[in-house]
């Protein structure tokens, strides 16, 4: 069972702002042992139930950057979190269809086949 103080701390730091590396240094330093904060850390953890939903802790320098290219897309953080992640799923299925189309340019330029006049002279 985690230690109910330690649960408060984690909170109310989170509530200021803290992410959770700038939270377990100083429990560190302060002696907290690892398996306590982990524990504690792991209750707080939300439970879903379904596979689409995610939880996501963001650097305070990234979450600005994030929250300026929502105002300016007019999104909310979460739909632009969503929307960076589908572009890159399709950036990534274009690369792969173009690696393939490569492979095809390279397989009919070094293919055995002969086109043209030296067709007929073979």
């Amino acid at each position: 069972m985690p230690n109910k103080e330690l649960i408060k701390f984690i909170i109310e730091a989170r509530k200021r702002g803290f992410d959770d590396y700038q939270i377990k240094e100083p429990l560190l330093k302060e002696g907290w042992k690892v398996d306590e904060i982990e524990d504690a850390f792991a209750s707080l953890k939300p439970k879903y139930k379904y596979k689409n939903k995610i939880s996501l802790f963001l650097d305070n320098e990234l979450l600005k950057m994030i929250e300026k290219r929502a105002k300016k897309n007019m999104f909310t953080i979460s739909e632009q979190i969503e929307d960076i992640i589908r572009r890159s799923c399709l950036n990534s299925k274009k690369t792969k269809k173009e690696e393939q189309k490569l492979d095809d340019m390279l397989v009919s330029l070094f293919s055995r086949r002969q086109y043209g006049k030296d067709k007929k002279s073979k």
